[in-house]
């Protein structure tokens, strides 16, 4: 009977990955004298009475979001660090590791701290396949996992901020991006000021990979929508700068895992058949998102990873070289199913050059 379940599925969460990228989840771990631990909140009436208020206005900060506040955020209370008992964030990391969310925030790190939170955000994306970002100030982390937001203050009518104070609100600006925009020139309307520089200085920062706020005259807004990844290769090209793309690639990761997962692994036997279903499966999911917008139409491309599947039965003592593609292809592979996919994810429109002759 084949995969008609998977098949269902796939489509489904590509029918809802749109509605799903519109909201995000902020991770914001707080300095305060409260119980530690984490607490989940969806809105700002839901902010806990006892929280410090320097801590209730970056919650606040967080939940003004862009074009919708996020979904959620976690608060996870780490007691307040002192000069003999430097702040902690290793429960606030191992809680983290075990539940989902997009963003993290932490408002009072020290410069001494945002290397190690780096590390730690990288490690996740690399090894522990969660595809989460963090917004730290001033870290030229050279990563799309790290969102380095560098300008030096900001001001609201009530107060001025540090940059650090102001990553909170940045997570969840970009955490109420939906995936069909960018971030690029999102305003923020209660910023009235901030640093301020040349156009040639913009330029070079946001191509050193710098998240930045810029006042256009009239109102505040971010610069570009840019992560902190400055060096390319084969494997992260130039897209991989851009913070919509990113997103939208962590999503397909998470949906076409985790439905690979509730779906398919351990309840099909692995023939060359059932892979073939699943290769349809994971093709409609991405149809869906190509009739969303997310992915070029036509675009996307999903097929049995040839040189893996090489690799793996040269590995496991087949004489691959006495083996056509056709053989190889349909081999029994254990439990292993190598797959490839192509796909074309669209921008946002940001740079129009538009000349008026008169």
């Amino acid at each position: 009977m084949g995969l008609p379940s998977i098949d269902i599925s796939f489509r489904e969460a590509g029918a809802r990955a749109l509605e799903r990228g519109k909201k995000g989840t902020v991770a914001l771990i707080l300095e305060d004298t409260l119980q530690a631990g984490a607490i989940e909140i969806s809105s700002v009436t839901e902010i806990p009475s006892g929280l410090n208020d320097f801590n209730k206005t970056q919650v606040e900060l967080a939940f003004l979001g862009y074009q919708t506040p996020p979904k959620k955020i976690i608060l996870y209370i780490v007691p307040v660090g002192t000069e003999l008992a430097p702040v902690s964030y290793t429960e606030a990391k191992e809680y983290l590791e075990t539940v989902k969310w997009n963003y993290l925030a932490i408002p009072e790190i020290s410069e001494a701290d945002v290397p190690s939170i780096g590390t730690w955000i990288k490690s996740l994306r690399s090894t522990k396949r969660k595809k989460v970002k963090a917004v730290l100030p001033n870290h030229p982390g050279d990563h799309e996992g790290i969102i380095n937001v560098t300008t030096a203050w900001m001001k609201t009518k009530d107060k001025e901020y540090t940059v650090a104070e102001y990553c909170a609100r940045i997570a969840g600006l970009l955490s109420g991006t939906p995936l069909s925009i960018a971030s690029t020139f999102a305003p923020l309307p209660e910023v009235i000021d901030c640093e301020k520089l040349t156009i040639e200085e913009y330029n070079s920062r946001i191509d050193a990979g710098e998240f930045m706020l810029y006042h256009d005259g009239e109102k505040v807004k971010v610069a570009r929508g840019v992560n902190s990844l400055v060096t390319t290769t084969e494997s992260k090209l130039k897209s991989f700068k851009k913070i919509k793309i990113v997103e939208a690639m962590d999503l397909i990761y998470d949906d076409v895992r985790m439905t690979a997962e509730d779906n398919y692994l351990g309840k099909y036997a692995n023939s060359y058949d059932n892979k073939c279903l699943l290769i349809t499966a994971v093709k409609g999911y991405l149809e869906e998102l190509e009739r969303e917008g997310v992915l070029l139409k036509g675009s996307s491309v999903v097929e049995i990873d040839i040189d893996a599947q090489r690799a793996y039965l040269k590995a496991t003592g087949y004489a691959v070289e006495e083996m056509s593609t056709k053989e190889i292809k349909e081999a029994e592979t254990d439990d292993k199913v190598f797959l490839k996919a192509s796909i074309k994810i669209l921008d946002a429109i940001e740079d129009i050059t538009l000349p008026i002759a008169i």
